[in-house]
Parts: C-alpha cells; sequence; structure tokens
C-alpha cells in the first residue's frame, strides 16, 4: 500500500507549490514511484511538474454519466476503470491524473463513487500517493481526501490563514473523515513566526514546517518554469526537504 498524502488549504496559500516540491523531494531521493493527483480544478500541478496533461478525469465523468450503454457495450465500471489509465501521465517514477472540471447539469455521485474506488485500486501499483485537492475546506466534503495518512494543511503567514486553516480539524470531524495525521505548513513566511506561533497553538494543528518566501520560486511562476527545475540551492525546496523528513516521509 502506497503512504497517502493530502494537502489542503484555500486558495492561493501555495498548496501546489508543497505539493510539487514533495513530490520532487521524494524522487530525488529515491523514494520509490509517485502518484500524483490534482484534484483542483483550476488544474496546475502538471505545469509545476514539468507535464503535458491533455486529458482529465472529467471527461471520464461525463462519459459514465451519459445515459445509455457504455461503448462497445461496457459497463460503466468497466469503462472507468479503462479510461482512468488510458489518461494517466506518465513518466519515469511518476504518473500524473488531473482531475478537470465536470462540465453540464447534473448529479455526479455515481462516477464519483467509483471514480473514488478505481484511484484506490490504482494508486496501490505506487509507494506514495499525492493529493493537490482542490481550493478551499468544501473538497473535503467530496471525500476526495479521505483514508490518508498524512495531510498537510497551507496556510499563509497571516491570522486570518492560521484560523481557517484551523478549522479544517473541526470540519474533518463533522464529516467523520480520516485525513490521517494533520500537519500545518505556513508558506511565504518573511523572518520569524513572532504573533502567529499563539494562533497557531490555537488550532491543535501540529506544526510540520515553514516555507519562506523564495524570490526563485516566484520568478519560476512568474516565467512559467516548472518547480522540479529550481537548483538545490532554492530556500524553498530545502524547506520542504525539512518538512517531508519531520512529517516521516523521507
Amino acid at each position: 500500500m502506497p503512504r497517502k498524502v493530502a494537502v489542503a488549504g484555500k486558495g492561493g496559500t501555495g498548496k501546489t507549490t508543497l505539493a510539487s516540491l514533495l513530490i520532487r523531494v521524494l524522487l530525488e531521493q529515491d523514494r520509490g514511484t509517485v502518484l500524483a493527483v490534482d484534484a483542483d480544478p483550476n488544474s496546475n500541478l502538471h505545469e509545476a511538474l514539468g507535464l503535458k496533461a491533455e486529458h482529465t478525469i472529467a471527461d471520464i465523468l461525463e462519459e459514465a454519466k451519459a445515459p445509455g450503454p457504455s461503448p462497445a457495450g461496457m459497463s460503466k465500471h468497466m469503462l472507468v476503470e479503462y479510461r482512468l489509465r488510458s489518461i494517466l501521465v506518465e513518466s519515469p517514477r511518476l504518473d500524473l491524473l488531473v482531475m478537470g472540471t465536470p462540465e453540464g447539469p447534473g448529479c455526479y455521485c455515481y462516477p464519483n463513487d467509483l471514480l473514488r474506488s478505481h484511484m484506490a485500486g490504482l494508486a496501490r501499483a505506487y509507494d506514495y500517493l499525492v493529493v493537490d485537492n482542490e481550493a478551499g475546506l468544501e473538497h473535503l466534503s467530496r471525500r476526495v481526501a479521505q483514508d490518508m495518512d498524512l495531510t498537510l494543511v497551507t496556510s499563509d503567514a497571516t491570522v486570518r490563514g492560521i484560523r481557517t486553516a484551523g478549522r479544517v480539524r473541526q470540519l474533518v470531524g463533522n464529516l467523520e473523515l480520516d485525513p490521517g495525521r494533520l500537519w500545518l505548513v505556513v508558506n511565504r513566511l518573511e523572518g520569524d513566526l513572532g504573533p502567529l506561533e499563539a494562533e497557531i497553538a490555537a488550532t491543535g494543528l501540529e506544526l510540520a514546517g515553514t516555507i519562506p518566501q523564495d524570490p526563485l520560486v516566484s520568478r519560476y511562476d512568474l516565467e512559467g518554469r516548472p518547480l522540479r527545475d529550481l537548483p538545490a540551492s532554492s530556500a524553498a525546496l530545502q524547506a520542504v526537504r525539512e518538512i517531508a523528513a519531520r512529517v516521516g516521509l523521507t
């Protein structure tokens, strides 16, 4: 079974940056194979990883949701399993699935249930599963990030951001999810935590570490360059290495 890691948090807190750098750390330290899942409709994990994603899981949901028989007489179950593998973006030791955004009205409950079961089966072939979740907390109710070994909740370096991250614990309890061990990551920190320390303690979340404001990350994002190409001297990359060790991934 893979080690399963979810990255969650409100929009703009650097979830994708953390997920992509964490994947890079796992690969550069030769920790095994990784299945990455971009569960954010505003998909850009593939760009951070330097991969090209032409098809999304949303395409599968549309096919499974359509009335009538599936192509070639396949059951909905078989169709989802076949198509899930066909849209997998493959690279050495790293494969990627992109969720995308379903289009059109109607309920996606049935195909989503099928998708979750197939994703669980697919992930068994890997050493790690890393899920970059949808921005915000409402995605947790869709149970995409359940049954994890650990969940990294990102926050910017503000009191409001820390308090929002702290609400994850309450929401997880209300939904009876199993996110594994919950950790907090404070991103784009300038200087030390200072007054944020008391706010962090109040959340009840364990602090996995902080990621400093890194001009290299900003430049790579501005130029559209993959974060996998950051030099080893990158302050953000060094911080994520420490976070990975702290939470027991390396």
